[in-house]
């Protein structure tokens, strides 16, 4: 449930109001907004019976929410939250691009890709060290080497960094090199990993999961968050349908729904959506439209002799072309990056 403050009431009242809660064993989420404060109770709100909370002082009223997610929730955390990550922001006002290759192949590949995905705009420089892939004899990845290249390309340009990782291994060693976790879809209900991502305390991408309802996405980040990471960014990249004429079905509908229950950011990844690099460009346009905080796109030096998802991959040119052909639509939406 979430306990609203009256726009007057004093510190000592909201003070009063956790210490009562927090005395009965249940969690506390305070959000300050600009008129009211919201304190979030998080447990077994039956433990507050007779606790008489609604005609305390300061109090406006109590309303229970439903929703088996807490942290995550924008009942919650009415203000819609802003991801501080290195020397950037993830959130209202900014579209974050993250580009790079699916796949991290040597250290000139990657640094080539950076520089050229830092003149074009993006902020982020993406790449995958660990690669789960649907067969296991399939490149998967160059690990904690790939993780130094990363280091190297920050260095070097001054992009921040993220890279999937896929076990408790992946993440103490990513956390020396990286600016941000990213868990992939195939992990998104990895609830072990979650945790761990959650403990690592740096920002978190949670993509959606092949086939996963919204509900069960949120309480995806009700994982990490409940292990005291607040820094979440929401990933969607298409999920599994009948439809064949795409690698996956991009829900851009995901992104109205996520802004009505979620504070966290969202970005969309037209690339893994659509497994086709002729449809990236129209959906990072819909994506924008539809009001994403940002995009996740494949770019590599050589799409053809990519070892990773060389067909939704663009060119250096392309990825130009696109930034540029996307500005407007940023303006549209208020936007810079």
């Amino acid at each position: 449930m979430i306990i609203i403050m009256k726009p007057d009431a004093s510190q000592e009242a909201i003070a009063k109001i956790t210490s009562l809660v927090e005395a009965n064993g249940l969690q506390v989420h305070l959000s300050r907004g600009s008129e009211v404060t919201i304190v979030g109770v998080v447990g077994d709100k039956t433990k507050l019976n007779g606790a008489n909370l609604e005609i305390a002082d300061g109090v406006e009223k109590i309303v229970a929410v439903t929703e088996s997610y807490k942290l995550a929730n924008k009942k919650f955390h009415p203000d819609d939250s802003v991801i501080r990550v290195g020397n950037t922001t993830i959130g209202p006002g900014t579209l974050t691009i993250m580009a790079g290759p699916c796949a991290i192949e040597s250290q000139d590949q990657l640094m080539q890709t950076a520089f050229a995905v830092k003149k074009a705009g993006a902020t982020f420089l993406r790449g995958g060290a660990y690669k789960p892939r649907t067969s296991p004899y399939s490149f998967q990845g160059l690990e904690e080497e790939g993780l130094r290249y990363m280091k190297e390309a920050r260095e070097a340009t001054g992009l921040n960094v993220i890279c999937e990782v896929t076990s408790q291994h992946a993440i103490e060693s990513a956390v020396k090199y990286v600016d941000m976790l990213q868990i992939g879809a195939r992990n998104m209900q990895n609830f072990e990993l979650l945790k761990e991502a959650g403990r690592a305390h740096i920002p978190v991408l949670l993509k959606r999961g092949l086939s996963a309802t919204i509900d069960e996405w949120l309480n995806a980040a009700e994982y990490i968050m409940s292990e005291g990471n607040e820094n979440v960014v929401l990933c969607e990249r298409g999920i599994r349908t009948y439809e064949t004429a795409t690698r996956n079905t991009l829900d851009i509908s995901a992104v109205p729904v996520l802004r009505s229950r979620t504070h966290l950011p969202v970005i969309v990844d037209p690339s893994h959506a659509t497994g086709v690099r002729a449809y990236v460009a129209p959906l990072a346009r819909c994506a924008i439209a539809a009001g994403a905080d940002g995009l996740m796109i494949e770019v590599h030096p050589n799409p053809a002799c990519a070892l990773s998802d060389g067909p939704q991959s663009l060119t250096f040119e392309q990825f130009e072309q696109l930034t540029g052909e996307l500005r407007p639509y940023a303006d549209l939406a208020g936007r810079s990056f």
